[in-house]
């Protein structure tokens, strides 16, 4: 047996069984929750080569013992250069996750009802589908969209179905970009929305659905999107997307979402 798996396996025994078992089960929690939070970026393949990589190197450098001391020396430096480039090649997943983190309950919406933001949005879906007209909705909910609302046409209206029809009719000057919702009025229109990143995206999906997709991978809102081309409905939300609901389905899927109680929280105030 090498030494140092045999030096490895002696200072594991020497620790009570169940504090080596719990530390292994954080070690797997940490592994698991990163590898769904870049499931779908375009890190994801990356870092599960990177990884692969340097086990495999570091299992080959120990088994080498000083026979491949040189090989040793520059595998360290390699350790230092990878911390580096993780850094600049998972820009977008470490922007990502400051936002989530940014999240909290106390700046949660209050506890008012969202039904009648729901009918809402499912009206305007329901005839958005049925007429193929092309519509991208953003509900925002803990983490504040204000940056992308300035960027915007800002309205500060009564939401309505009759409202958000006609920002999406063809021919209107704000029907191709976003609307935001917040706190159940139209705080913008005409918003551009981040586009999708990562290696998985279909190529077949069309602009309003990576913008949906992008939007959410950004932040936790809630995004409606109906395909000008087939009239689907979809929601995006956490960077998952979920085509082809029927009326009811989006019903249903929207209610959990957006109608969960909040824990008695102050009123979330503009961000």
């Amino acid at each position: 047996m090498p030494s140092f798996l045999h030096s490895y396996i002696s200072r594991l025994m020497a620790h009570t069984w169940w504090v080596v078992l719990l530390e292994l089960l954080l070690i797997g929690v940490v592994v698991h929750s990163v590898l769904e939070f870049l499931r779908g970026t375009r890190g994801a393949r990356l870092i599960k080569g990177t990884a692969l990589f340097l086990i495999i190197s570091y299992t080959i450098i120990q088994l080498g013992g000083d026979k491949l001391v040189r090989v040793e020396f520059l595998f360290s430096r390699l350790l230092v250069f990878t911390s580096f480039a993780i850094v600049v090649v998972f820009q977008p997943e470490l922007r990502r996750a400051l936002i989530r983190l940014g999240e909290t309950r106390l700046l949660r919406l209050g506890s008012h009802p969202a039904r009648r933001m729901i009918d809402t949005l499912c009206q305007s879906a329901e005839y958005c589908s049925r007429n193929r007209i092309g519509a991208l909705i953003a509900v925002e909910r803990e983490t504040g969209l204000a940056g992308l609302i300035e960027n915007g046409t800002v309205l500060n209206a009564e939401l309505s179905a009759e409202l958000l029809n006609t920002i999406f009719w063809p021919g209107s000057i704000l029907h191709d970009m976003g609307v935001v919702v917040r706190d159940g009025r139209v705080a913008a229109a005409g918003v551009q929305f981040p586009l999708a990143e990562g290696g998985e995206v279909s190529q077949e999906m069309g602009a309003r659905h990576r913008a949906g997709l992008g939007l959410s991978q950004e932040s936790d809102a809630v995004v409606v999107i109906v395909s000008e081309e087939t009239g689907i409905i979809s929601i995006a939300e956490r960077g998952r997307l979920t085509r082809n609901l029927a009326p009811d389905d989006l019903r249903s899927m929207l209610t959990e979402l957006l109608d969960r109680p909040a824990p008695g929280a102050a009123r979330r105030t503009a961000a």
